[in-house]
């Protein structure tokens, strides 16, 4: 577990670096504590921890909502199981469902294989010995998913397909993510032990989601946050969007 946790790790800052154009030049090297080191030509070296965004202030969901999950969760399964037995890619693949439109049970399976063809189709096009992503939305995609993001790294030896927002949609998403840094300064002591000359905290979420969602990027991005890290960042996986909040 521990390894495949490594494996996502490595996928995910690989995905930073090339969305953010001012990650720094220099040797990126997995690490425990913090997760990742780069090493710069002048002996310099910058330490970087990587942590989900979690929603402690999710929203409660009614039975209906809950019964519509395990639909989503079930189209995703299922597509899984059918891509798999036709390619050996191994994918990370997150599915943003659209808040408009209801699956219906008996749709699942229709839903399913035909995103799982439409998944395959693209990932045939690509490379799958190099890095890539690929973004799905519609009209590519059946009416009930918004959008779908297609992760590719060679290292990967197993798959990971999810439900975007898996953990839940927060009512307080500037509480969280100071919560998450509270976190993190706490454990800075620990990292600190590998005696390097930065810090960075890398806060990752599937897509940037609330109950009370107008302007919620900009809300964030302009709220005033303090952390004993030089850098905290807030990435948007499904969007590819970088916040520098400290």
């Amino acid at each position: 577990m521990q390894a495949n946790k490594k494996q996502l790790e490595i996928l995910l800052i690989e995905y930073f670096r090339t969305c953010f154009s001012d990650f720094p030049k220099g040797m990126l090297v997995p690490s425990e504590s913090p997760d990742f080191i780069v090493h710069f030509k002048n002996h310099h070296r910058l330490g970087i921890e990587l942590t989900r965004l979690n929603p402690a202030n999710a929203e409660s969901i009614s039975v209906l909502q809950s019964e519509q999950q395990k639909s989503e969760d079930n189209v995703v399964s299922i597509s899984k199981t059918v891509f798999e037995s036709q390619s050996a890619a191994k994918l990370f693949v997150k599915f943003l469902f659209s808040k408009k439109y209801t699956i219906e049970k008996q749709r699942e399976m229709a839903l399913a294989v035909r995103l799982s063809s439409v998944i395959r189709q693209k990932v045939n096009k690509m490379n799958c010995n190099s890095f890539f992503t690929i973004h799905l939305s519609r009209p590519e995609l059946p009416v009930e998913i918004d959008k779908v993001l297609i992760i590719n790294h060679p290292g990967m030896s197993m798959s990971v397909w999810e439900r975007s927002n898996n953990l839940g949609v927060s009512v307080d998403v500037v509480d969280d993510i100071r919560s998450s840094i509270v976190k993190k300064d706490e454990k800075l002591r620990i990292y600190q032990k590998q005696r390097l000359n930065y810090y960075w905290l890398l806060i990752f979420t599937d897509r940037l989601r609330g109950t009370r969602s107008f302007n919620l990027a900009e809300k964030v991005q302009n709220h005033h946050f303090d952390s004993r890290f030089q850098h905290v960042f807030l990435f948007d996986l499904i969007k590819s969007s970088v916040f520098q909040l400290v």
